[in-house]
């Protein structure tokens, strides 16, 4: 396999994980009750930084896996607060700044274990594949990429998207991507998708989006369609754990550890630097 994730080095040193894709403003309100339609509902109401890769980037970086996040931010005020939190968070970034779009924004509303999000990807539409090319450079120790399939999902960003993954094989690193969003993967189709993402070494996705890209079958059938042309697959089941399908078409299943449920708002993105971080650093499913 090219590019598949060998141990640390002897001094226990982290392989660097590069992570590419969103970084927006989060305005998060979690609801007191159902959404009123017309009228009010009451919140609580914060604002905080966010986007699925910027998300993994500081989970990452927080378990102590060297992390780079690429990505575009607004020439703003907002831009300039969200690069400042990440790098307080431990995140090298190589962050393009656009002249002629805003930081993106996510209003996203939280209910009973459920989030919706409303999106407004601003200047992640405007990541330049030469930015892209020119941030994996500066990084030749990289050994991993993850994408966040926003960019893919977006003809905006796709072209980025699509150069960050052939740039890392080409550089002889191992790659992922995150599948993001049930509803953008069903508007571009299944099988565009998984064309984009063909070979690469691991594949993330949740309930809603395994099934849009394998079909209403159980989990684990999910998984082993999936790897058959991504070589590994792992299917999210929320409270229930998580399936990991090999190349040889083995399956690992792994029961989930009941918790509260407080914010289910980058829970797949924390799930994916765990993940991660232990996989590059020479772990088996």
């Amino acid at each position: 396999m090219t590019g598949e994730p060998s141990p640390a080095g002897a001094g226990g040193d982290r392989p660097r994980i590069v992570v590419l894709g969103d970084v927006v403003t989060d305005v998060l309100a979690v609801l007191g009750g159902p959404l009123a339609i017309g009228s009010d509902a009451r919140a609580g109401i914060s604002v905080t930084g966010g986007g699925q890769a910027a998300n993994t980037a500081a989970w990452l970086a927080a378990g102590g896996t060297p992390v780079t996040l690429v990505a575009a931010v607004g020439a703003d005020d907002a831009g300039r607060a969200r690069i400042a939190e990440l790098a307080g968070l431990g995140v090298d970034t190589a962050v393009h700044e656009s002249p002629d779009a805003p930081t993106g924004t996510v209003i996203v509303l939280v209910h009973d274990g459920d989030r919706t999000m409303v999106t407004d990807r601003g200047a992640n539409l405007r990541l330049p594949p030469g930015h892209v090319d020119a941030a994996l450079a500066a990084r030749p120790g990289a050994r991993h990429l993850h994408l966040s399939a926003y960019p893919l999902l977006d003809a905006g960003s796709r072209d980025a998207g699509l150069r960050a993954l052939a740039a890392a094989r080409g550089r002889g690193m191992s790659t992922s991507v995150d599948a993001a969003s049930a509803e953008p993967l069903r508007q571009v189709g299944a099988a565009a998708f998984l064309d984009w993402v063909r070979d690469v070494d691991l594949l993330l996705a949740n309930a809603d989006e395994a099934a849009v890209l394998a079909g209403d079958r159980s989990p684990a059938e999910q998984a082993r369609a999936l790897s058959a042309g991504i070589r590994h697959a792992v299917v999210k089941r929320g409270g229930a754990g998580a399936v990991w399908a090999r190349p040889d078409g083995g399956v690992v299943s792994e029961a989930g550890r009941p918790v509260p449920v407080v914010d289910a708002t980058g829970a797949g993105d924390a799930f994916a630097a765990g993940l991660l971080g232990a996989w590059v650093a020479g772990g088996d499913p």
